[in-house]
This record gives structure tokens, C-alpha cells and sequence, in this order.
């Protein structure tokens, strides 16, 4: 008889744990949770003070009544899933699937599957924490009301099983609010001067660029004052004004939270956030060493602390100090990065740090390797000195105009020694800056003039969109992979490279959510509910608290959006298309990827057509007709009906009106319509009429 059963959530997790344990323990894996809210209905009793109608998960039957089995073989039961408030919640409830009201059961958490850190966990075993099982029952809980009531009506409205989400709605809201900046930016021209001048008694010439006056800093706005400053410039002398030298320090970096690593990740491997986190969850439950068995590579993976164990401290100090110096070594206090991070479990580190990524690069697949290596890397230079750097800092003027230009060469590498992140700053190229002086006599060799525009905020990558979920406090660390995969599995959104953009479908839901639930897609809003679920969790506010004051202004909402969505209604709009099978005049449906035209005739007729919707704007390049056009991935676009024998398109909407400076075509940016040619820079107020 098996005396000690420990439960955990994995399969993985039982093969490394089982070997750290003696003969006297058994493990067995839950496979995620046990028991969930229903699919086929709400499944929260509202007129019963929103208690959750608990059911047994589809499928999980027979696993349960595997593990009944072997609870009745064991004298102690430890619940050991994942150490946070999802892992606390499956706990409890396999708690109640399993009868476990009158047994000796006790919770164990461990953050990362290493011998010790299993075996102290038992040491220090407690109570299932309800305060932690009620904040996830609290997000659990309104993440369904939100979902259930809304998503009918998006149904109704958008004609497809499209739905909504408490957090995955705010989401869309900001990627639709940078698309409207994007749109709306109109760019403005600007030049840069840059002056190649040479030292006496140097061979290599350096460069310096136009900064303004000797009184302030000026911008070169357009081609007539660029020639001005040239041409004065050019008839006179260049002398060294000041010439400044300076130390300056690159401070090495904090260990990975959940949100930096997803964002690293995209970034420097490339991967998707929800591609991280699972191969991130590989490394932590275990992969296969060879000479050592399965083994946790990585501490817990979802966190937004960067504290570290004061052993994992150590450990690091003495490979650092016996690998590359005492002096790369810098053990630094940790700080908080805001308030309002919950610092439950240390940053994401190596488990241990004297395994080497390539030491072990034999064992892993490639994509293991390289998300392993990162973390590695990035922990053992949060332990390490800072760069050095020595800057130089010349100013020359000209005609009483101001050039500057300046030089950085690394002195002492530092952390960098080990790692350089993908926003690290790149050394400067060589400006032969070290041997002047305020006295060095220098001669122009030529101008190097250019022609810039300002470009518009940058359109969101997953990466950039992790950073702004986290900044305005939407959702956890552990929501935005999937989040983000949420929205791109529905086609609100399509990715082009790294770059998300709107999509047909994802620009209706927002409409509809900013219109009837704007509450809902407010990001303040949600910041607040993110502070309300950890006074759950910190014990200070009662779970049920929360969705008494939420749902009945939600269904308020609801009611009146049902009212007039009724008036608003779209209803299939017949077009002049004839269907080539039958003959009827075929009509707009919405799908998936947005409109397409569909024979009413359905079912006996399935002909369908691509919807190419005419915005009453003539095609620049050989007047036909522009029609709205998009990207197999979905993202919106203006091009020529007459495609492929007419290539015009453009990602901005053409009006009618020709620009009265240039006679380019004209578009809309916002409220304003300016000339499609950036060099001409013509804009003026845009107002609104049924042929633009």
C-alpha cells in the first residue's frame, strides 16, 4: 500500500518528480483541471447570489475514477499543481471530484522541479489557499458573464459565432485606437545636414550634424533653408568649439518576468507569445538530460517578479566569479518594478545555473535550445557589472551655426560579456572623435544632405502589445498569449511579419463593443477589476463582492444593446451580381474573413463570390473602379477593379478630389484628406460626401 500520493497537473511533472522521491510515494497527474463551468450554458446561477455550477470536465471521467483509485491506496494526499491562483483552483477542485473531505490532504507548491526545491515543498506544506482558489473563481466567473451575454448579440449583429471577452475586447480596442493613429498621421518633411570634415594631421575624416544656433536647438523644415545653412556654412570656416569626454554605464538588466521574456522572445527568436510559453512550459515540467535523466531546466514560468533566491544568488556569483572574473561579478538588490506586481514567485531563471545551454544543446530540440539560452543568458547578466562606456562629444560651428557629433567606444564589456538585448543600444560607428581638442584645426570635405518624413507610431507586434497590456494593467502575465491568440484565432486581428493589423471582422466587433459596452472595452476599467481580483487574493475584498456591483450594470447594458440592435439589424443586401448556377441576384453575407457574396438560393445553390465593395472613387492610373480589396490575411486595402491588369493600390482610401498642388490622387487621414505624394505635403479639412 502506497502511503503518500502527490497529485500534480502534468504527466511530464510525474516522471521527473517520481524519480526524486522514494518507493514510498506515488505520483499521478490530474491533467489540468477536473472541473469546469459548462459549455453549453452560462452556468452561473445569478438569482442564487452568482453561485458557479461546478461540472465534471468532458472526457475526465475516467481519469477521475483513476485517481479514486488511488487515493483509497494512500494514507496522505498532496495536491501539488502549479504555485498560482489556476494551479490553486485545480487543486480545490480536485479536492471535491475526489472526495477528499475527510482524508488527510495537504497543498505543496514548488517553483521550479528540482530535488531540493521538491523535497523542501514538503517541509512547508499547508491549507488550499481560498483566497487564491477565489480570486480565479472571480475571473473565472466574469470572464463567463461577459462572454455568454455579449457574444449572442455580436452573433446577431455580425451574423457569425463570433464572441467577446472581458479582456480580450480591451485588447482590440487599443489596436484599433493605434490603426486610427496610423491612419490619421500625416507626414511632415524634414532634412538632415551632415558636414564630413577632417583633422589636421588625420588621414580618417569624422562626421558632425546640423544641430541649430549657438542659442538653440533647429530643425531644417524644408529645401530652401537647408541651402541657406549649406551654402553659409560652406563659404566659411569650421573651428572646434568644445570637445566633452565622459564615463557613462549601461546598467545589466533584471532577470525575465512572464511579460519581458514573451516580448524578448518575439523579438529576438521570433516566436509567437503563445509559442513561448509553451515551450517555456517544456523546460520547466522537464526534458530529458542525457547523463542525468528528465530534469527541470527553468523555474516557474508565469511571474511578474524579478526577485531571486538568495541560493540561486549564490550559485550564480561563484560561476560568474570562476568563469569570467570577480570583476564582472555585481550581486544587485532587486526592486519591484511597480506596486502593483503580486512578487509570488521568483523571476524565470535556470534551475540550475552551472548547466550551460551548450553543454546540454545535444538534448534539446532547436527551438528548446534557443528559448533556454535566452534565459540563461539574461539571468546570469542580471548578476553581473555594468557596461562601460567612454563618450566623446565634439561640437564645431560654421557661419554661427552648430554641428555635433559624437563617438562611444565600449571600455569594459560587463554583463554584455554575456548578453545584449535586442533594444541594446548598437556601438556607434568609428567617428575618429578620440584625438581632437578644443584647438585642433579642422577642414570641410563635403555635405551629405537628406530628405526625411515623419513616420507614423509603429503599428503593434506581439511584442510591443504585451508591453502596452502590461503597462496599462489589462489582464495577468499569464493571459496574454492567450489573448492575443483569441483574437487572431477569430480574425479580429491578422499578422503580417511581426506586425498585427485589423482585420473586416475585428473593425465590426469594435464598433459594436465601443458603442453598447464601453465600459467594458475602457482599459481603466479593467486595470481597476486587475486591482480588485488581488485584494482577493491578498484576502482584502470578498470574491461575490465584486460581481454583485458588476453584472447588473452589465445586463442593463445588455437589455438596452438587444433594443437596439433589434433596429439596427443586417439583413442580407441584394446586390446587381447575378449568380453564374442560377440566376438570382446574389447578396452580401458576413463571414469569417468579412463579406463575400452568397446565392440566396441556399441550400439547393452554394455559389459564392468574393465581395469587391466600390467606395465611388475612379482608379488614378486608368479610371475604373476602386473597390475595397484585402490581404489573404485578411488586413483592408484600396485597389483597382481592374486587377491584374491595373496594379494601383493603396492602403489609405482615395477620394475624388485631386490635390489642387501636384494633381497626385488624394487620401483620408483622419479628418484630414492630403495628397498621396509625401514630397508635395498639400492636406486640408476632409468633409464627408457620398462620392468620396
Amino acid at each position: 500500500m502506497v502511503k503518500n500520493l502527490v497529485i500534480v497537473e502534468s504527466p511530464t511533472k510525474v516522471k521527473t518528480i517520481k524519480k526524486f522521491l522514494g518507493k514510498n510515494y506515488e505520483v499521478v497527474a490530474s491533467i489540468g483541471h477536473v472541473r469546469d463551468l459548462p459549455k453549453s450554458q452560462m452556468g452561473i446561477d445569478v438569482n442564487n447570489d452568482y453561485e458557479p455550477k461546478y461540472i465534471t470536465i468532458r472526457g475526465k471521467g475516467e481519469l477521475l475514477a483513476s485517481l479514486r483509485k488511488e487515493v483509497k491506496k494512500a494514507d496522505h494526499i498532496f495536491l501539488a499543481t502549479d504555485p498560482d491562483r489556476e494551479g490553486e483552483a485545480i487543486s480545490w477542485h480536485l479536492f471535491y471530484a475526489l472526495n477528499l473531505a475527510d482524508r488527510d490532504v495537504k497543498r505543496i507548491t514548488f517553483n521550479e522541479i528540482t530535488k531540493k526545491a521538491v523535497k523542501d515543498s514538503f517541509k512547508a506544506q499547508r491549507e488550499i489557499d481560498m483566497n487564491l482558489v477565489d480570486a480565479q473563481q472571480a475571473r473565472r466567473v466574469l470572464d463567463r458573464l461577459v462572454g455568454y451575454e455579449i457574444s449572442p448579440l455580436l452573433w446577431a449583429k455580425v451574423k457569425r459565432g463570433l464572441s467577446a471577452g472581458r479582456v480580450q475586447s480591451v485588447a482590440l480596442r487599443l489596436i484599433a485606437d493605434r490603426e486610427a493613429e496610423i491612419d490619421a498621421f500625416i507626414p511632415r518633411e524634414y532634412y538632415t545636414l551632415d558636414a564630413i570634415l577632417t583633422a589636421e594631421g588625420e588621414k580618417n575624416p569624422f562626421t558632425v550634424s546640423f544641430y541649430g544656433d549657438k542659442d538653440k536647438k533647429l530643425e531644417i523644415s524644408d529645401k530652401e533653408s537647408l541651402d541657406e545653412i549649406r551654402d553659409a556654412a560652406k563659404k566659411d570656416k569650421f573651428k572646434v568649439e568644445s570637445v566633452q569626454r565622459s564615463k557613462r554605464e549601461r546598467k545589466s538588466p533584471m532577470p525575465f518576468t512572464t511579460s519581458t521574456l514573451q516580448q524578448e522572445a518575439v523579438k529576438a527568436l521570433n516566436f509567437s507569445t503563445q509559442k513561448t510559453m509553451r515551450i517555456a512550459q517544456q523546460l520547466y515540467e522537464g526534458v530529458d538530460i542525457k547523463g542525468h535523466g528528465t530534469v527541470g531546466l527553468i523555474t516557474y514560468l508565469r511571474t511578474d517578479s524579478v526577485r531571486i533566491a538568495d541560493e540561486a544568488k549564490e550559485a550564480c556569483a561563484e560561476f560568474i566569479s570562476g568563469n569570467y572574473g570577480s570583476e564582472y561579478l555585481d550581486l544587485k538588490e532587486e526592486k519591484r518594478v511597480n506596486q502593483h506586481i503580486q512578487d509570488a514567485h521568483e523571476a524565470i531563471r535556470p534551475s540550475d545555473v552551472n548547466r550551460v545551454p551548450s553543454e546540454i544543446k545535444e538534448s534539446l530540440s532547436r527551438d528548446q535550445f534557443r528559448l533556454y539560452q535566452l534565459i540563461w543568458k539574461r539571468f546570469v547578466a542580471s548578476q553581473m557589472s555594468n557596461a562601460v562606456f567612454e563618450n566623446v562629444t565634439v561640437k564645431v560651428s560654421s557661419a554661427g551655426y552648430v554641428f555635433s557629433g559624437t563617438e562611444s567606444k565600449q571600455t569594459f564589456a560587463g554583463f554584455r560579456y554575456v548578453y545584449t538585448d535586442t533594444d541594446d543600444e548598437k556601438e556607434a560607428k568609428k567617428n575618429s572623435l578620440g584625438n581632437l581638442t578644443d584647438k585642433t584645426k579642422i577642414k570641410l570635405d563635403s555635405f551629405d544632405e537628406k530628405q526625411h518624413f515623419t513616420q507614423p507610431p509603429a503599428h503593434f507586434t506581439e511584442a510591443s502589445l504585451v508591453h502596452t497590456l502590461e503597462e496599462k494593467r489589462i489582464g495577468r502575465p499569464s493571459t496574454y498569449a492567450p489573448t492575443i491568440a483569441t483574437i487572431l484565432k477569430r480574425r479580429y486581428i491578422t499578422k503580417e511579419g511581426k506586425n498585427i493589423f485589423m482585420t473586416e471582422v475585428g473593425e465590426a466587433v469594435d464598433n459594436i463593443m465601443r458603442e453598447s459596452f464601453p465600459v467594458i472595452v475602457n482599459p481603466e476599467f479593467t486595470a481597476n477589476m486587475e486591482s480588485l481580483l488581488d485584494g482577493v487574493e491578498e484576502g482584502k475584498v470578498e470574491w461575490k463582492s465584486i460581481i454583485r456591483n458588476f453584472y447588473p450594470d452589465l445586463n442593463e447594458l445588455v437589455k438596452k444593446a438587444e433594443e437596439n440592435l433589434d433596429k439596427v439589424k443586417i439583413q442580407d443586401e441584394e446586390t446587381d451580381v447575378i449568380c453564374d448556377n442560377c440566376g438570382r441576384n446574389m447578396v452580401i453575407k458576413y463571414g469569417p474573413h468579412g463579406k463575400f457574396l452568397a446565392c440566396p438560393g441556399f441550400p439547393e445553390c452554394r455559389n459564392t463570390k468574393p465581395y469587391l465593395e466600390k467606395i465611388g472613387v475612379l482608379c488614378p492610373k486608368c479610371g475604373k473602379e476602386i473597390v475595397i480589396r484585402k490581404t489573404r490575411k485578411g488586413r483592408k486595402f484600396y485597389g483597382c477593379e481592374d486587377y491584374p491588369e491595373c496594379d494601383f493600390v493603396s492602403w489609405q482610401r482615395p477620394v475624388s478630389k485631386k490635390c489642387p498642388k501636384c494633381g497626385s490622387y488624394m487620401i483620408i487621414r483622419g479628418k484630414k484628406i492630403t495628397c498621396s505624394e509625401n514630397s508635395c505635403g498639400y492636406s486640408e479639412e476632409y468633409k464627408n460626401s457620398d462620392n468620396d
